[in-house]
């Protein structure tokens, strides 16, 4: 074994299981943010070449990969909406909510803060951004809807126990065909901490309300009407 192996393995096994719980959503959530982002500063870049394609693609790979490496660790939240939603539906301690949204917060802004750094700032960091020839009305209920798909498959997989190992594809999925088909409506954020990191880190903070409030509500939704099912 190297001693790099041999590092990484001592780590681990110092580390309690709570600890191990916000390293693994502080990793996840970083890697979220930084391919969701990412993509849209790289199109950005490229004026818009890759689009939208691209732009959902990129983030339904980093949560697929998340929800594989870490699920078994942290349930693979990565979210403080889907964080909420598993407090509903008593998949998560109340005492660990905080560590839970701190890790994600935290990975969401060194997301950011890479982002800026190694990829580019163009796009505001890749901060959501809703289309205002839109109604805020409509607006405002494609965010909740967006959120409260992702809520429902997340639910689902749980409630199969992994969808016989098909659980990060499945997450992915809905997280790309929401961004695919929504995102040009609401941004189709569906993520608190994917939105607040690039809009502290660059300043745009204009629209960060809808995000705080929308994406709680979908997940909220689910989680009530999921709760029977967990009891």
């Amino acid at each position: 074994m190297s001693k790099r192996a041999s590092l990484v393995t001592a780590i681990r096994n110092n580390l309690s299981p709570n600890q191990k719980k916000f390293l693994a959503e502080v990793i996840g959530t970083f890697i979220v943010v930084v391919l969701a982002t990412g993509s849209v500063v790289i199109d950005a870049k490229l004026n818009g070449a890759l689009g939208i394609p691209f732009i959902a693609f990129a983030p339904a790979v980093g949560v697929a990969f998340g929800v594989y490496l870490f699920g078994k660790v942290s349930m693979a939240h990565f979210n403080p909406a889907v964080t909420l939603g598993f407090l509903i539906t008593k998949h998560i301690a109340k005492r660990l909510v905080v560590l839970y949204i701190a890790a994600e917060i935290t990975g969401a802004l060194l997301g950011s803060i890479f982002v800026k750094y190694v990829i580019g700032s163009e796009a505001n960091l890749g901060a959501n951004s809703p289309n205002y020839d839109y109604p805020l009305h409509l607006i405002f209920g494609v965010e909740i809807l967006a959120s409260a798909l992702l809520m429902v498959v997340i639910l689902i997989v749980v409630y199969t126990k992994g969808l016989r190992g098909f659980s990060g594809i499945v997450i992915g999925g809905i997280v790309g065909l929401d961004i695919f088909f929504l995102a040009f409506i609401s941004g189709a954020s569906m993520n608190p901490a994917r939105s607040l990191s690039p809009a502290l880190v660059s300043g745009e903070l204009a629209n960060l309300w809808l995000y705080w409030t929308a994406t709680f509500i979908g997940t909220v939704i689910i989680a009530l009407l999921f709760r029977k099912k967990f009891s």
